[in-house]
């Protein structure tokens, strides 16, 4: 054997026994005459000691040229450690060592294998075999495997099957982009990979599986950023006979049963917020509410709703000319310099952020009103301007205006910005919501038609039916969101599972009834036999993992993820294939070089 025991489980009970371990050299140290090994496997690090005594003069010197990363085997003795190591969990005791195999040898790592590497982000990821020999990545992952298994001891419980769904579909080109699979064996035609499991999971309900769920990955050829990857993992999940309310106390359990188990934290019922609510007081579909900072809107000319504005007209052209103004209150910050209101001023400038400027008005720790715009109004209309953000003395208010949905999402950067620089989005701490009543389509300027804002099959609202006909941009829709510090976690929706309905709503978005047929016609088909109502969601595995691992992206939770355009430096990938391959698949390339 190669070893009888890890190198995390021993404890001063173990003290007198001979032990066998194996693992990778952390780090020798030579101190006088003696050799200490730092010896690490996945479990923890165990102190190996040879001792420069007669007769082991060869074992010493075996220890003296061992490597960072040589696999090594020791047979020795537990002894107690003098100078104890309170940081391991096995720093009470060391291993006198009588017997040292050298396994395998190793190269000079590219950076350190320590928690605080040395090594950047490409560099890691080309040697993403080496990085995940580090104790805090391995630790990510050993924290998704036990998600994962809460996850599934969660559904189980609540009577859902895990089904595995098919990997090679139809393509169907609405929402994001689509990886395709060229087929030898039907040539000029491709499979795509599965950006959900949608249409299948809704085909189980209509078998009568009742309750599916699936630990699976999908795939979506689109822009890169923190939160994203081409290849993820979605926990998805369906329910037969079930409404919005039904999934929402489902999944808000599964949340809570995960968050107890791994995390140790209890919450209470979640709040629910409009979609509306949150882009009118946050300027986001998923808002952070581990801080308050709601907008106040000083002018709002859009046609759903109309506020008493406090601006009078024809004193500042910048406001005049707008239908949007609104602001935040930052508590407490009426001493910002001009350099740090400077600062900020370019931060909302930022291409990112996208605003023409900064209005500011701050209340004094005096009481005295100072404002950017003191110029412009009297001071009863800049103490109005206050009394409108409720205002207290020491608070600043930062202004920005413009087309009404533009100017809540600069204001949502500069909401989170503020939030950070005053220490409020503390990632150990964790504020869930529920957003509900999303729209059921959203317009597109360039193409000048509706689509849906989800998929075709989200159910409108009961409510809102009528509306169909008459004004398709007031339907909500049952769909919702559970949303986490600002993160959408999951999301998901009441499905359409009358055959009549499903057909409008295809229409509504511009499908001909051929066209629906060719992307849609099994599910279709399949209503034609009885579909129950159904509804359900899918939360993404690698966002949950980084929220309760506390990082900032997810590629660290994922054991082998691609960067930033999608490349897989440890691989290669994507990479050309030989020209055989392509002639077999009567793939003809043609690439213009540059």
């Amino acid at each position: 054997m190669y070893r009888k025991q890890t190198c995390g489980e021993l404890r001063l009970e173990h003290v007198g026994q001979e032990v066998t371990l194996a693992g990778w050299v952390q780090r020798v140290r030579k101190m006088g005459g003696m050799t200490f090994v730092d010896l690490r496997d996945r479990y923890g690090i165990t102190q190996l000691v040879f001792e420069q005594t007669e007769g082991n003069e060869e074992l010493c010197e075996k220890a003296n040229h061992l490597g960072r990363e040589y696999v090594i085997q020791a047979v020795g003795k537990v002894s107690e450690r003098q100078s104890k190591n309170k940081n391991i969990a096995t720093g009470d005791i060391e291993i006198i060592v009588s017997e040292l195999n050298i396994i395998s040898t190793s190269e000079v790592p590219p950076f350190t294998i320590e928690d605080k590497t040395d090594g950047g982000d490409d560099l890691r990821m080309q040697y993403r075999y080496l990085d995940l020999r580090r104790n805090c990545v391995r630790k990510n992952l050993e924290l998704r495997h036990k998600i994962a298994f809460e996850t599934r001891r969660y559904l189980d419980a609540q009577n859902f099957l895990e089904v595995e769904t098919p990997v090679l579909i139809l393509s169907t080109p609405e929402g994001a982009r689509d990886f395709v699979v060229p087929s030898r064996m039907n040539p000029g035609q491709f499979y795509a990979l599965p950006q959900s499991p949608q249409q299948f999971k809704q085909l189980l309900m209509v078998a009568g599986f009742d309750r599916y769920f699936q630990i699976v990955k999908c795939f979506r050829d689109e822009d890169l950023r923190a939160d994203r990857q081409p290849e993820f993992t979605q926990i998805d999940c369906e329910m037969s006979f079930a409404e919005q309310e039904d999934v929402i106390q489902m999944f808000e359990g599964m949340i809570k049963h995960l968050f107890k188990e791994i995390k140790g934290v209890e919450f209470g019922d979640f709040p629910r917020m409009t979609w509306y609510d949150a882009m009118k007081y946050y300027g986001s579909d998923k808002p952070d509410l581990r801080f308050d900072m709601k907008f106040v809107e000083l002018k709002n000319e859009t046609k759903d709703y109309e506020i008493e504005s406090v601006l009078p007209a024809g004193q500042f052209t910048v406001f005049d000319s707008v239908p949007y103004v609104g602001g935040i209150c930052a508590k407490g910050c009426a001493g910002y310099t001009r350099k740090q209101i400077d600062a900020l001023t370019d931060f909302v400038k930022r291409p990112q952020v996208g605003a023409k400027g900064l209005i500011w008005v701050r209340k004094n720790e005096d009481g005295s009103i100072k404002s950017s715009i003191d110029k412009f109004y009297a001071p009863e209309v800049i103490a109005a301007i206050c009394d409108k953000f409720g205002a207290e003395n020491g608070d600043l208010m930062l202004i920005l205006c413009g087309e009404m949905r533009k100017t809540q999402k600069q204001l949502c950067s500069l909401r989170l910005e503020m939030g950070n620089q005053l220490g409020f989005c503390d990632p150990s701490k964790f504020v869930p919501l529920w957003v509900i009543d999303f729209p059921l389509f959203e317009w597109d300027e360039e193409t000048q038609r509706y689509y849906a804002t989800h998929h075709p099959f989200t159910m409108p609202n009961p409510e809102d039916i009528p509306l169909l006909d008459t004004d398709q941009g007031k339907v909500r829709s049952w769909a919702y969101d559970c949303v986490i510090n600002g993160v959408e976690l999951g999301g998901g929706s009441v499905r359409i599972h009358d055959s009549e309905l499903q057909a409008k709503m295809f229409k509504l978005l511009g499908f001909t009834p051929e066209k629906a047929m060719q992307q849609f016609g099994c599910l279709i088909n399949a209503f034609k036999y009885g579909a129950p109502p159904h509804a359900g969601l899918a939360f993404g595995l690698d966002r949950v993992v980084s929220m309760f691992a506390e990082l900032d992206s997810i590629r660290d939770c994922i054991a082998f993820p691609k960067n930033n355009q999608g490349r897989d430096m440890m691989m290669g990938a994507p990479g050309p294939i030989d020209q055989a391959q392509l002639d077999e698949l009567q793939i003809a390339l043609n690439l213009t070089e540059e």
